[in-house]
């Protein structure tokens, strides 16, 4: 199903509404990052909303924005290091790290976390100095279970450093999150969901779509 809310908001068109005063949903929602159907999530569960971060982040006047939200929320931890997971922290930590600069007058990096075998799940393998004393902040995309986060933050503590406080663009998570650093959201996005056999939409007869899949499931 399409998305619904017509094309990124344009903060160059005459009349058109400030992305600064726009709230998260509505940017998910005009970017169609949030698309409304009937899916079939990685859970089993069905739901009749679906965030696909990735459609927001294609827009660079978006991700600028997201970044001055972040840098905005982030400023008062005086960081010197802005990491992310990959694949989506990536351009988040370089858009906060790049916006965090000319507020606190000196530059400040942006680098990520990756993937690795073993139980630390993430590690910094670029080579990049993390001195004892570094204010690293974390910045991610979705927070859903936390596991990227809590990750990345085990990879900040194992190069050495300690994490200040974390930044998401979107908290939908469901419990309290392992992490023990304040934690910033940029928003909240409600998005309900079901067991397969108590899914309203099934009943109702809606196709069932697999994300990331150009067939219905």
């Amino acid at each position: 199903m399409a998305a619904a809310g017509g094309p990124p908001l344009d903060p160059g068109r005459p009349g058109s509404a400030s992305l600064a005063d726009a709230s998260m949903e509505t940017l998910f929602l005009r970017s169609g990052a949030l698309r409304e159907g009937h899916f079939l999530l990685k859970s089993g569960r069905h739901s009749g909303r679906y965030l696909e971060k990735f459609f927001v982040l294609q827009y660079p006047s978006l991700a600028v924005e997201i970044g001055r939200r972040f840098a905005e929320a982030l400023a008062p931890y005086d960081p010197t290091l802005v990491v992310g997971p990959t694949t989506g922290g990536v351009l988040l930590a370089f858009e906060t790290a790049r916006q965090l600069a000319p507020r606190l007058a000196r530059e400040v990096r942006g680098v990520f976390a990756e993937p690795v075998d073993g139980p630390a799940g993430r590690a910094l393998r670029r080579g990049w100095p993390v001195a004892p004393d570094e204010r690293v902040v974390l910045v991610d995309d979705i927070l859903t279970t936390g596991a990227s986060l809590v990750e990345t933050a085990r990879a900040v503590t194992d190069a050495g450093a300690s994490p200040l406080a974390a930044a998401v663009i979107v908290d939908r998570s469901a419990g309290p999150i392992p992490l023990d650093v304040p934690l910033h959201s940029l928003g909240r996005i409600e998005i309900p969901s079901w067991p397969a056999a108590a899914c309203p939409l099934c009943r109702e007869g809606l196709p069932l779509e697999k994300p990331g899949s150009s067939t219905p499931a």
